[in-house]
């Protein structure tokens, strides 16, 4: 009888001695694989599946009774650990691949915006410096007496000659018109109308 009694005490303990050291183990794997931090959420739910196999913690007799059922989800646990770390280690190359191409793609922006800067500064010279010269031309031909000035604008464009008449003091237009030939005064006073047409009256 005491034989009996003894054996089955030996067998309660060596099964608690199991449950036991799975729990161990599955908590050392588990806070290994935890530490990974964004990916802490997975590892804890492949934690809870295999508590859930192995029935530990609810009080029913767990799955993994031998070593080499521990062995085998070690392992798992392992192969799970490598496949994360794989994966984070991807996940942080490609980051670094997307911040590199995030700081070209800025510097060519800046570039731009840059190169735009010099183009309107180049641009707003170059319009300031037309409009000096047209100013002065003007001036020049407004300097002139009607006679001298009235054979160049017989051979100017009537746009061209209508630009600089109406810059010039109303007089001074006003006798160079009356001296030029009339079908050249009247293609300049064409253009004088299609432009004052183009203004709105409202």
């Amino acid at each position: 009888m005491n034989r009996v009694k003894t054996k089955q005490k030996s067998a309660r303990r060596r099964a608690t001695g199991r449950r036991t050291l799975l729990t161990i183990a599955l908590l050392l794997s588990a806070s290994g694989l935890v530490r990974l931090g964004g990916i802490g959420f997975a590892v804890a739910e492949d934690f809870n599946e295999l508590l859930r196999g192995t029935s530990v913690g609810n009080g029913e007799r767990p799955a993994c009774t031998t070593e080499a059922d521990i062995e085998t989800v070690l392992s798992a646990l392992q192969k799970r650990e490598t496949t994360l770390v794989e994966n984070e280690t991807a996940l942080e190359a490609r980051l670094k691949t997307l911040a590199v191409a995030d700081r070209e793609l800025t510097e060519k922006m800046q570039a731009l915006v840059a190169a735009e800067d010099q183009l309107a500064a180049t641009m707003a010279v170059a319009t300031t410096a037309a409009s000096d010269d047209l100013a002065r031309l003007t001036a020049l031909y407004e300097s002139m007496k009607p006679k001298q000035a009235i054979p160049l604008f017989e051979t100017m464009d009537p746009e061209f000659a209508a630009g600089f008449l109406s810059r010039m003091k109303p007089a001074v237009g006003a006798q160079i018109m009356a001296g030029l030939d009339p079908q050249t005064a009247y293609a300049i006073s064409v253009v004088f109308v299609g432009r004052n047409s183009e203004v709105p009256t409202n």
